[in-house]
């Protein structure tokens, strides 16, 4: 083999080796999120014993899992275009599409998490609290201010990873 296929080769494996410490970090980072978050609604729920605060931390709880099973989704569909990718382009156009194929899933992913979730809090607002006393506006607001908090941490840890992650690849290329 000859040095430039050893050189394509190392440059593949770190883009590929950051993309997925990126999914772990914002994956582990989402989850403190959760948990901090949990356990306030947790406290809040045994101090007051108040029904709507119930229904919040009940979708609070169940998108936990909806957010790790599309990071999950995420990073398989990163991983199969990258190599779907990787096996027909050369190295430098491969560097180019990879950011913005990782960036475009990110956020359709993180888009259909907040739908969906936004859908999963209602539901359960309406089972769980048949008469709603409380208005359904004032829920929505107060479930979307705490999920709009976690998405731009996510986004801005993501927005981290991406600029460490160009200026390694600066500094080897140079």
């Amino acid at each position: 083999m000859s040095i430039c296929v050893y050189w394509s080769l190392h440059i593949y494996l770190s883009i590929y080796l950051s993309i997925y410490l990126g999914l772990f970090m914002s994956l582990s980072w989402t989850l403190h999120i959760y948990l901090s978050i949990y356990l306030s609604q947790y406290i809040f729920i045994i101090i007051t014993g108040n029904i709507f605060y119930l229904s919040i931390y009940l979708s609070i709880y169940l998108s936990i899992y909806l957010s790790i099973y599309l990071s999950i989704y995420l990073s398989i569909s990163v991983h199969i275009v990258s190599l779907l990718i990787s096996s027909y382009l050369p190295v430098c156009l491969f560097v180019c599409l990879s950011w913005s194929l990782h960036a475009y899933l990110y956020l359709l992913v993180s888009s259909l998490s907040i739908y969906l979730s936004i859908y999963l809090s209602i539901y359960l607002s309406i089972l769980v609290y048949p008469c709603i006393f409380v208005s359904l506006d004032l829920f929505i607001s107060i479930y979307l201010s705490i999920y709009l908090s976690i998405y731009l941490s996510n986004l801005f840890l993501s927005i981290y990873l991406s600029i460490y992650l160009s200026i390694y690849l600066s500094i080897y290329l140079s």
